[in-house]
């Protein structure tokens, strides 16, 4: 089994230069993450180099929950940014919101992100100019991100999956993490993919997967009762991502640009983003299996692992079997380096 550490919260920082994401130690409550999983992707952390993706991805989540028309819903939480003109007071704030004000310095980010890749300093006097409360919201951004999101190398990546931006997303605090393990101790775990709207991920990154059935949250129905909805099925996860109804149904990767996407084809650069989830769950008598469509009532047994997002066109395998023994050998490969 897996053993997990306790280590010190991470704040994101934007150092020179300013496209590479450095972890500084930090105790604030709002900081990134408190622990790192030992035997767990050793080494990716050093792909500091990827820093630029998730930065851009973290933006494009943050611009699709905003645009979204249920934003006074699921664009939480509301940044909370102090004034850079007036340090005594907030220029966004949770008790004074205005969507049309983060919308304009969201435009401000958006726009030098795709003009310049200059030094921090450079970058940040362009923001400056352009809307003085950009640089603050995407300090913003980065900052109140609670999960920890690595850009997984080439080597590790799931090439079933079928597209370059994979992720190693753990988005459970440890408190989270170390009821998990014991519930995986008792009735062991499987691995399954959880379908949702990129517009809901700017909430997940920040509070978590949660259970929305029956919630003002919720976006899709909840036939099966209660619960996180997951699928050992990749059709049927991207179909809640809405990965097919954008493509029409579309079953073939169509290859963007290189076989491997740059550091220079952003995500700010497209509109069309879609994102579905890998995670890992209890597999207890709590797990309810109707056929391909799982229901799992208890949060605390399904953690993130890894996220898979696609742009432009590209589709996945619609064929993946996450209960397959070779799609779970390659799965285990990447994930846990220790046998379970």
């Amino acid at each position: 089994m897996r053993k997990y550490v306790e280590a010190a919260a991470f704040h994101v920082t934007l150092p020179v230069p300013y496209f590479q994401l450095f972890p500084a130690v930090c105790s604030r409550e709002l900081c990134v993450f408190s622990f790192y999983m030992l035997g767990v992707m050793s080494g990716a952390t050093d792909e500091v180099a990827t820093g630029a993706e998730v930065i851009d991805l973290l933006v494009a989540m943050c611009r699709a929950a905003l645009q979204s028309s249920r934003k006074s819903i699921i664009f939480q939480p509301y940044p909370s940014v102090v004034d850079p003109n007036n340090p005594k007071t907030l220029a966004f704030s949770p008790k004074r919101k205005s969507y049309d004000r983060l919308q304009r310095a969201l435009d401000g980010i958006l726009l030098i992100r795709t003009m310049a890749q200059g030094s921090y300093s450079e970058t940040k006097k362009q923001m400056d100019k352009i809307d003085p409360l950009a640089h603050p919201l995407l300090q913003w951004i980065l900052a109140s991100n609670r999960s920890h999101i690595v850009k997984l190398p080439l080597n590790k990546q799931l090439k079933f999956m079928h597209t370059p931006h994979q992720f190693l997303l753990i988005s459970s605090p440890p408190s989270k993490e170390a009821r998990f393990q014991t519930a995986r101790k008792l009735y062991g775990s499987t691995f399954a993919f959880h379908g949702s709207h990129i517009e809901n991920w700017h909430s997940i990154l920040r509070k978590g997967l949660v259970n929305a059935s029956y919630t003002k949250f919720q976006l899709h129905g909840a036939a099966y009762g209660r619960g996180i909805y997951l699928s050992p099925i990749s059709s049927i996860s991207f179909g809640y991502s809405e990965l097919l109804k954008k493509y029409n149904g579309i079953n073939k990767f169509k290859q963007v640009g290189s076989s491997i996407c740059k550091i220079s084809c952003m995500f700010l650069q497209s509109r069309n983003l879609n994102c579905v989830a890998l995670c890992e769950v209890i597999t207890s008598k709590d797990l309810q299996k109707h056929g391909n469509i799982w229901v799992c009532p208890v949060s605390d047994h399904v953690c993130t692992r890894f996220l898979f997002v696609y742009e432009n066109g590209q589709v996945g395998d619609m064929h993946i079997n996450t209960q397959e023994a070779q799609i779970q050998k390659e799965i285990l490969q990447v994930f846990d380096s220790k046998p379970r």
